[in-house]
């Protein structure tokens, strides 16, 4: 049985559901909101589709944990800091260490690196909408059912009624689109 969504709920609603009934449908429909940006914030860190997949999966199931163990109140902000702290530490396992990161984890106080995330991560979020919101209307359909809502090519296929080499196009052609967009957008700022 699908749940209805509840996209007019507000994130701190929906956390205060989670928290009061501990039923993870609040929780799913939290992180569903999210999927694309932690996609993204996985991606910028680990530069590896696979890799950036594992990640939010491992995200999700950290949220889950976490959230049973602690009060969370800006769950948008927090979530990012999950998933950038997650890749981090993933890309040290690798041996592989970010200079400039520790620079300015040194130079920022908690409190400032928390909010300016935070803003950081709403601006990417918002560019990633605009530049989706420019993709034609398959590329659109076919990434979103992919990366949002982890359908396979299969699903996608038979939820559209487009042939699957059809269905692997639009995404792999809206990911260049979206990177084309997303650098284009960046440079007119």
């Amino acid at each position: 049985m699908r749940i209805q969504s509840n996209e007019h709920i507000e994130d701190k609603e929906l956390l205060a559901n989670f928290y009061a009934t501990n039923n993870n449908m609040w929780l799913g429909q939290l992180l569903e909101r999210y999927t694309l940006m932690l996609y993204g914030v996985c991606m910028k860190y680990l530069k590896n589709e696979e890799d950036s997949r594992d990640a939010v999966q491992q995200v999700f199931e950290k949220v889950i944990l976490e959230l049973r163990k602690y009060k969370v109140d800006y769950f948008k902000s927090w979530v990012y800091m999950v998933a950038k702290n997650h890749c981090l530490m993933r890309l040290r396992e690798k041996g592989i260490y970010f200079k400039e990161i520790t620079e300015n984890t040194i130079s920022i106080t908690p409190a400032e690196d928390a909010r300016s995330e935070a803003i950081q991560k709403d601006q990417e979020l918002e560019e990633v909408q605009l530049a989706l919101n420019e993709l034609n209307d398959e590329q659109k359909l076919c990434i979103t059912l992919f990366y949002l809502q982890q359908k396979s090519y299969k699903e996608i296929s038979e939820a559209s009624g487009m042939d699957i080499l059809k269905v692997k196009s639009h995404i792999q052609n809206g990911k260049r689109n979206l990177k084309i967009i997303m650098e284009r957008n960046s440079k007119n700022e």
